[in-house]
């Protein structure tokens, strides 16, 4: 049977969720079925994916409820007879749901939740949908346990690492010289946007009791931010300043990766962890917190280790205790990557999405 899916989006910006659209996108299009993206014309999603040859249409979305949009949507669905009506953000959930309930082509509505903040309008969950997918099975259990979605209307399906771009055995790594970072040095990278939640304050507070116990240390910071200047401030107030780089946004977050011994990410809040399973893919060990599906993600003492969120003490403990043993490190790092092969690939992710999709058009009509 041929499947059409149409995804809406209503954001401009470029993110996980962006990143994670355009991926199921092209490995669907990849197995035959015929991708549609429904976005702003200014919106970075309809620069990236017709780069990537996916078929855009050009939609505005100002408001949940904008007349012309829905129209713009109901008019596609029509002349493109489309299956599947997949929503992604506030704005279009709404557009892109009522539009599909309209149709008397009656698409399935597909609601997808990228994120582990608590919800803002529940019936783009409970009412328009037909089925919603979550990134993780912690944001799965936070909306049929906390909110009251209904279990059998809610699956996980979590996000996939490409294995061809993070490949250990291709990528290069970056050199310690262009880094300005000693031949000797032990490096501890962090790839994220510098935000609060992300937890970069503790692992600055963190570092000083790592380069006691083991001096010849580098942390490297990936990512900008506004909590930038704020954590310049604090490397000059800490004194670490010498053994913290601060690289900025980078585009070849593989070769990073290849390059650090150890990864570590004390995020106060995550959906899933995508940026643990990115390292996890090039065989490093990771240090992560329990919170949201970091634990889904980081299987602990086998590919890496958790702490409590916000704890430096703990965080620092762990991060020497790894680099204590490199035996360790190398069995974590080998395993990460077996498990990522596993379940957690580009590929994994899009059989379970096609497969999920398949089944629900054959479901009775609602």
């Amino acid at each position: 049977m041929a499947l059409t899916i149409l995804h809406t989006e209503s954001s401009k910006g470029w993110g996980g969720q962006e990143n994670r659209t355009l991926k199921e996108s092209i490995g669907l299009k990849k197995m035959g079925v015929r991708v549609i993206i429904a976005c702003p014309s200014d919106s970075k999603l309809a620069k990236v994916g017709a780069e990537n040859g996916i078929e855009i249409r050009a939609v505005r979305m100002d408001s949940s409820i904008s007349p012309s949009a829905i129209l713009s949507i109901l008019k596609i669905i029509k002349q493109e007879n489309v299956n599947i009506v997949c929503t992604h953000s506030g704005k279009d959930s709404m557009i892109g749901a009522i539009a599909g309930r309209l149709s008397k082509m009656k698409p399935k509505v597909v609601r997808t939740r990228h994120l582990a903040l608590p919800i803002t309008s529940k019936i783009t969950y409970s009412i328009f949908p037909h089925k919603v997918v979550t990134v993780s099975e912690y944001v799965r259990k936070y909306l049929v346990e906390e909110k009251g979605i209904a279990a059998d209307k809610v699956l996980s399906i979590p996000t996939g690492v490409d294995l061809e771009v993070f490949n250990i055995d291709v990528v290069k790594a970056v050199s310690r010289e262009a880094l300005g970072i000693s031949p000797d040095a032990v490096i501890v990278g962090t790839i994220a946007i510098l935000r609060r939640k992300k937890g970069h304050h503790t692992l600055l507070d963190a570092i000083p009791f790592v380069l006691k116990e083991i001096p010849n240390v580098t942390f490297l910071f990936a990512g900008d931010g506004p909590q930038r200047e704020n954590i310049e401030k604090k490397l000059s107030e800490l004194g670490i300043a010498g053994s913290v780089k601060l690289l900025g946004l980078r585009k070849d977050i593989p070769e990073i990766l290849k390059t650090i011994d150890l990864f570590v990410l004390p995020t106060l809040q995550e959906a899933l962890g995508t940026s643990f399973l990115e390292a996890m893919a090039m065989s490093k060990p990771v240090v992560g917190t329990r919170v949201g599906g970091v634990p889904e993600v980081v299987n602990e003492g086998v590919s890496g280790m958790l702490v409590e969120p916000g704890n430096s003490a703990a965080l620092a403990d762990a991060i020497i205790n790894l680099l204590k043993s490199r035996d360790k490190m190398k069995k974590m790092g080998d395993e990460g990557r077996r498990i990522v092969e596993i379940k957690y690939s580009v590929d994994v992710m899009v059989k379970n999405l096609y497969d999920f999709y398949k089944s629900i058009i054959t479901e009775n009509k609602k």
